[in-house]
């Protein structure tokens, strides 16, 4: 089933995420529908609290990231390896790398785009959907992704790493998604 996506300036984006265990209800639906919404959103990634659940989840697919390289992405980013997964009650062991810039945007957030610096690799502990716990690193566009949707579950979001001027200069636009004046291709939960 496809959920609406929670929109800029809704509280559940704020929150610090819990961690669940295995006897959380529904999980292997509640997956399965996200991934549905992230693909009818063209996402590549989807953390619970951007379908209003404040527990430590995200999706993450960069395969179909790297399907989609030019000849150079392919030259800029040789060894990517990409991955098709669910991150379940993850949490960062360590960033590392030279911090680098890439253009990012975010479903809860349509139609700004901006320039974010994160560490070149990160290795998280997490487990995944049959809660088997994973300690592993990731780099380049992979890890980008997973820092980008590990931020949703400590209420962070891509903007908060911008400069205040330009912050200033999305601010019209932010304020229009929080009350609602955004057209999208897929349904948005507004704050109330």
């Amino acid at each position: 089933m496809i959920l609406p996506v929670v929109a800029y300036g809704h509280p559940v984006l704020r929150k610090m995420c819990e961690d669940i265990d295995a006897d959380y209800p529904d999980l292997e639906k509640l997956i399965s529908d996200m991934w549905d919404t992230m693909y009818n959103s063209n996402g590549v990634g989807l953390a619970a609290p951007q379908i209003n659940k404040p527990i430590r989840l995200f999706l993450v697919d960069t395969e179909q990231i790297v399907e989609n390289f030019d000849d150079q992405d392919k030259q800029d980013y040789p060894n990517e390896k990409p991955v098709k997964r669910a991150f379940v009650n993850a949490h960062i062991v360590e960033e590392g790398g030279e911090p680098w810039l890439y253009n990012e945007g975010c479903l809860s957030i349509p139609k700004v785009r901006e320039d974010v610096s994160r560490y070149e690799t990160v290795k998280l502990r997490f487990m995944d959907e049959q809660f088997n716990e994973h300690e592993e690193e990731f780099s380049g566009i992979t890890a980008r992704v997973i820092l980008h949707e590990y931020d949703h579950i400590d209420g962070k979001l891509f903007i908060d790493y911008l400069k205040p001027l330009k912050k200033r200069l999305i601010k019209k636009k932010l304020n229009d998604i929080s009350s609602g004046k955004i057209k999208t291709d897929y349904r948005m939960l507004f704050a109330k």
